[in-house]
C-alpha cells in the first residue's frame, strides 16, 4: 500500500494539483487531511480523499473518513475536533475506536509521525503554512508485509533526508 498524504494547503490550487499529479499514477490512495479551502469539484482534488478542516466551510467533506487499501485501515480527520495542537490523546482514542492501522491528521501544520499501541500516526505538515521546521511538506506512506515507511518531502518534491521513518508492522 502506498499513500500520498497532504494537509493544510489553504486555498492553493496549482501547487496542490502539481503534487497530486506528480504521484497520481504511483500511489494507491491520495489523502488530504483538511483545510484545503476548496470545493469538492475543484480540479486539484480530483481523485483525492478529503476531510473537512476548521477552515473548510459548507458540507463538501466529511469530518472523518476511514478507507481500506490492501488490507490497511486508514483513518483520516483534520484534528481540530480532537485538540491535536495541545495533545494527541483524544485522537489516539478515536483511532483505536476505529481500529485503524494508520491515522492521518493535520491542523497543527507540524510534520510528524509516531507509533502508539500499534497504530501509526501521520501529520504531513502543511504545503503552504508550515510550523515547526518551517519546511513546506507532504509525505508518502508505504506499507509492506513487515514495515511501514513514512517519507516527508518538500513542496517541490525534494525528500527531507532527516524525515524518513520506518516502523515495524
Amino acid at each position: 500500500m502506498k499513500a500520498l498524504i497532504i494537509s493544510d494547503s489553504h486555498g492553493w490550487q496549482r501547487e496542490l494539483k502539481e503534487i497530486v499529479d506528480r504521484y497520481r499514477t504511483e500511489v494507491d490512495i491520495i489523502i488530504h487531511c483538511g483545510d484545503s479551502e476548496l470545493d469538492r469539484d475543484n480540479e486539484a482534488l480530483t481523485g483525492v480523499k478529503v476531510v473537512k478542516g476548521n477552515c473548510d466551510f459548507g458540507d463538501d467533506f466529511e469530518e472523518e473518513i476511514i478507507e481500506t487499501v490492501e488490507a490497511t485501515s486508514i483513518y483520516v480527520t483534520h484534528g481540530h475536533l480532537y485538540n491535536v495542537k495541545m495533545t494527541t490523546v483524544p485522537l489516539t482514542y478515536r483511532a483505536e475506536e476505529k481500529q485503524a492501522d494508520i491515522a492521518c491528521f493535520g491542523h497543527s501544520h507540524i510534520a510528524t509521525t509516531f507509533e502508539q499501541n500499534g497504530i501509526i500516526y501521520i501529520n504531513p505538515g502543511s504545503i503552504k503554512l508550515p510550523m515547526g521546521k518551517r519546511i513546506r511538506t507532504y509525505c508518502i506512506c508505504e506499507r509492506t508485509d513487515d514495515k511501514t515507511t513514512v517519507t516527508f518531502f518538500e513542496k517541490d518534491g525534494v525528500r527531507v533526508e532527516d524525515m524518513i521513518y520506518e516502523f515495524t508492522v
